[in-house]
């Protein structure tokens, strides 16, 4: 079996999500209300009977989920790696499994495996294959964790065995590479329990990434909170967890979401401090992915088209010594680039960074691969200072990328009041 390029995830910075189940039949209601929480813990947060949601299996027959239209819009989106939720903790299974027939293929209509197609058109498309699965909460299994409730009486060795082991044995030995194993919510799971996993994992595919959510510090990653951004730098691999609104799952009444703007200044944020953003869609029962949601993934695509090379493969930046609220740094040796928002902000286009020691030798505007005027010089206090002169077309541009060519390798900004 192939595996992936060693450094895939450290290069990758951008990844597809995409939370899919029974779940997105209900879009976030249930029997005339809604959940205040996100879709896909619907069944937990409104206290559906699992003999009740299983009922829901009969009715999944998404005929607009297209593995391959979906590879093909994860790469004009510009994710680089597309993660699937095998299951959930509802416990339905999107692929077939001998140890349990609560999965998509024994339990609905068009016995449809939904991890094998996609497994295979990301295949197709180059694109790194990587899938979610709760290893310790399932509502369905009598012995899975339930978050919020009494697990105390709970066999959890035996959904070990007859569940959890099984599948992933599955999992990773009938799709071909897998490039990264998700995991959540460990709960109450025992290191030793977390270590059997983890080195299952191992066992058969030695290259599969292991998220850190597997629970007792052993993910070959760290995976910060959904949403939440790191204020500084970290110094191992990590990754966070997105939305485009505010839930995974698909969720009809949830209209606020994040403009695309917003989605490249985080993007930009957790590049420029070493980490990855996994970017999370939730298609509906029929398995359409929203149109709000597409507008904004294409026009996120549409700008990596033409700047990608300040987010692919880039190094965490230090803290700059000023605040930039709208100038954000991405770096690779030699090469220095600066991600300027709304530069017409900025008096004559002029784009002015003191503290800067590197010798630049060369500055463009990405889009377009457009050489512009620049300055390097000391000021009257013997600081460096950098001076980038924009065109006249940038006033109206909401985002530019200025990548600067520069002497020294490192990224050497001046501290202050040294």
């Amino acid at each position: 079996m192939s595996s992936y390029p060693k450094n895939w995830f450290l290069d990758a910075k951008y990844g597809l999500f995409i939370h899919f189940g029974l779940y997105s039949l209900l879009g976030g209601e249930y029997k005339g209300k809604v959940t205040p929480f996100f879709s896909e813990w619907i069944m937990n947060d409104m206290n559906i009977p699992p003999s009740e949601y299983e009922q829901l299996a009969a009715q999944f027959d998404p005929f607009e989920f297209d593995a391959d239209k979906i590879a093909e819009t994860a790469l004009r989106w510009g994710t680089r790696y597309l993660c699937f939720t095998a299951k959930h903790h509802d416990g339905f299974a999107l692929f077939g499994s001998s140890c349990s027939d609560y999965n998509s293929v024994c339990r609905t209509l068009s016995q449809r495996d939904y991890v094998s197609e996609l497994a295979e058109a990301c295949q197709k498309k180059g694109i790194v294959f990587c899938l979610y699965y709760s290893q310790a909460q399932d509502w369905h299994h009598p012995d899975g964790y339930v978050a919020y409730h009494d697990n105390q009486n709970k066999n959890f060795r035996r959904y070990l065995d007859e569940k959890c082991l099984p599948q992933l044995t599955e999992l990773l030995t009938g799709y071909g590479p897998i490039g990264m194993m998700w995991f959540d919510t460990p709960m109450g799971m025992k290191a030793e329990e977390c270590k059997e996993i983890y080195q299952l994992v191992k066992k058969l595919q030695p290259e599969c990434l292991v998220s850190g959510r597997i629970g007792n510090g052993l993910g070959d990653y760290f995976c910060t909170q959904d949403n939440r951004l790191p204020a500084f730098p970290l110094k191992r691999k990590w990754e966070i967890p997105g939305t485009l609104n505010r839930s995974f799952g698909y969720k009809k009444s949830d209209t606020n979401w994040d403009s695309a703007e917003t989605v490249i200044r985080k993007l930009v944020k957790i590049v420029s401090r070493g980490g990855n953003y996994l970017l999370n869609v939730g298609p509906d029962g029929n398995g359409k992915i929203p149109e709000e949601s597409t507008k904004i993934m294409d026009e996120v695509g549409d700008f990596l088209s033409e700047n990608g090379e300040a987010f692919y493969g880039a190094d965490a930046v230090p803290p700059y010594v000023y605040e930039t609220p709208d100038i954000y740094f991405t770096h690779k040796p030699h090469r220095l680039f600066l991600t300027v928002f709304h530069p017409g902000q900025f008096p004559e286009l002029t784009v002015a960074l003191p503290n800067i020691a590197n010798i630049p030798q060369s500055a463009k505007i990405l889009s377009g691969n457009r050489p512009i005027a620049y300055n390097y010089r000391k000021t009257l206090e013997n600081d460096s200072y950098w001076e980038f002169f924009l065109p006249p077309d940038a006033e109206n541009q909401t985002v530019v990328v200025i990548c600067v060519e520069t002497q020294e390798a490192d990224v050497r900004f001046e501290p202050l009041g040294s």
